[in-house]
């Protein structure tokens, strides 16, 4: 029998390896601009998508807790939100233009053939003039370089509040 004073008891919470920003401020510094940069010109919730999509590619936990809260702030969907890792059987949930940003997202994030197929790129052309594509790839190489950043010092995910960084 269980009583509503019962206490679930979750893994203790990792501290990250290092304070990256507090070591290395004028790269942070720069990587805010770069990002700010990167994602003008850009709809606030297709630029979560990605930046979701990239950090569940790249296992990076503080990234998806940021910006899961951020893409719920823009106004994105629970639903969509929940389905993005599974985007090939939920393609009834996106556009054919944000269907394309989250295919190229994946070829850049990953690229396991050691370039971004032409087909992928082709299709992301169709939807995007070139300024905004150009963006786009910015705003997806950027969130990478986060990852990066995110997974080697194991920051540590929970604590972010939507907006925090911006």
């Amino acid at each position: 029998m269980s009583t509503a004073e019962e206490t679930v008891e979750y893994a203790t919470e990792q501290a990250p390896r290092l304070a990256w920003a507090k070591h290395a401020p004028e790269v942070y510094k720069a990587m805010v601009r770069l990002d700010t940069a990167a994602k003008q010109g850009l709809d606030p919730q297709l630029y979560e998508l990605v930046k979701i999509r990239a950090s569940q590619l790249n296992h990076c936990a503080f990234c998806l807790d940021m910006h899961t809260k951020d893409a719920l702030a823009a106004g994105e969907s629970v639903q969509r939100i929940v389905q993005l890792s599974a985007w090939e059987e939920s393609r009834h949930f996106y556009t054919e233009k944000e269907l394309a940003a989250i295919e190229l997202t994946e070829a850049i994030t990953v690229l396991t053939d050691g370039f971004v197929p032409d087909e992928v790129y082709e299709k992301a052309a169709t939807h995007f003039e070139e300024a905004e594509l150009a963006q786009l790839i910015a705003a997806i190489t950027v969130i990478n370089a986060w990852n990066r950043f995110g997974v080697t010092t194991r920051m540590t995910p929970g604590h972010y509040q939507p907006a925090q960084h911006q």
